[in-house]
């Protein structure tokens, strides 16, 4: 796919300074560019590669645009160059990644609804009464269990398993080898051992929702587990039974979240988080890489460690266990004077 310096600026409503028949067919980082590829200079910290880039195209904050361009290769000036090339990377992506159509071999019962552009690929399986909305891609070994429902404009990468009776909304995309509903953690202790509670509820996933690779969310007991909508999960997440993830919140890799418990909207879980069973923890909720959360959390809270209390407490205390050696060794030294 090829794109001229003046294509590039109608779509992300930028102005040329240089040739706008520079042609580019790839993209690069503006410390890697090489001719033929687009790039961008979105901050102070990358001007230093602007003057030594090799990039045809550079896209540019009209902030961070030097008084002498005559050097440089072709510039495109934006108000803003993140976001510009955000745009640009997503219609790029959308048009790498068009597919439609279904290959074979692949198995879709005939209660299956199937709309319009959906792309099905190989060794993919399709039980009873699924509902796949339009423009929804569905790759290559993906399982879609019983009354399960896709929604629009989706993607299920390579390996993906929905079990039964989930729902998947809209503008989803869920990676490679993510399984969606399988059974939650739940046993009763008997005498003999350990009892199977049946896991008889679904997983709902809202609109705009994105799942990395490797997670798995399991179904509800009774009722839903809960996704809603704009929350964006890493890989290798792992969200229990009846937990409720609300809006826009996002979690890093690694982190679990133990049954029942309910994260507000918001909210940003640093990786290797672990939330313990039947909590809430409130809206726009910070919590730092690794820590512990063992006790319900308030609105607006920034914690840190193991069981999370407040960051700046945690700073604080920090700073006097780095000095713990020292402090022992102050007080041996006193109590022997005393003696």
């Amino acid at each position: 796919m090829e794109f001229s310096a003046e294509q590039v600026a109608n779509l992300v409503n930028g102005v040329i300074k240089g040739n706008p028949q520079e042609k580019v067919s790839y993209i690069s980082k503006i410390e890697d560019g090489k001719p033929g590829t687009i790039t961008f200079l979105g901050g102070e910290k990358y001007q230093e590669y602007l003057k030594d880039t090799k990039a045809s195209i550079v896209i540019i904050s009209k902030e961070l645009l030097p008084k002498d361009i005559s050097n440089l290769p072709t510039i495109i000036v934006v108000e803003n160059a993140y976001s510009a090339f955000n745009k640009l990377l997503t219609i790029y992506n959308e048009m790498k990644i068009k597919k439609q159509g279904i290959e074979s071999p692949v198995f879709i019962s005939q209660s299956a609804n199937l709309s319009e552009d959906v792309y099905v690929g190989a060794f993919a399986y399709i039980s009873n009464h699924v509902k796949i909305g339009n423009n929804t891609k569905i790759y290559p070994h993906v399982f879609i269990g019983e009354n399960v429902s896709i929604g629009d404009n989706c993607y299920l990468g390579p390996g993906v398993k929905i079990y039964d009776d989930c729902v998947i909304g809209n503008n989803c995309s869920i990676h490679a080898g993510t399984i969606i509903g399988g059974d939650g953690f739940g046993f009763q202790p008997t005498s003999e051992g350990y009892e199977k509670v049946p896991q008889l509820g679904n997983v709902v996933i809202e609109d705009n929702v994105e799942v990395g690779s490797n997670c798995s969310i399991d179904r509800a007991t009774i009722g839903s587990t809960i996704i809603k909508k704009g929350v964006k999960l890493d890989n290798l997440i792992q969200v229990a039974h009846n937990v409720v993830i609300g809006e826009h919140t996002v979690i890093a890799a690694q982190a679990g979240i133990a049954g029942s418990s309910k994260l507000g909207k918001w909210s940003m879980i640093g990786g290797q988080v672990g939330i313990s069973g039947h909590l809430n923890v409130g809206n726009r909720v910070i919590v730092q890489a690794q820590s512990g959360i063992t006790n319900d959390v308030e609105d607006d809270q920034r914690l840190f460690g193991s069981p999370a209390i407040q960051y700046l407490k945690y700073q604080k205390s920090f700073i006097y266990f780095k000095k713990l050696p020292e402090i022992v060794n102050r007080l041996e030294k006193l109590e022997k004077g005393k003696k």
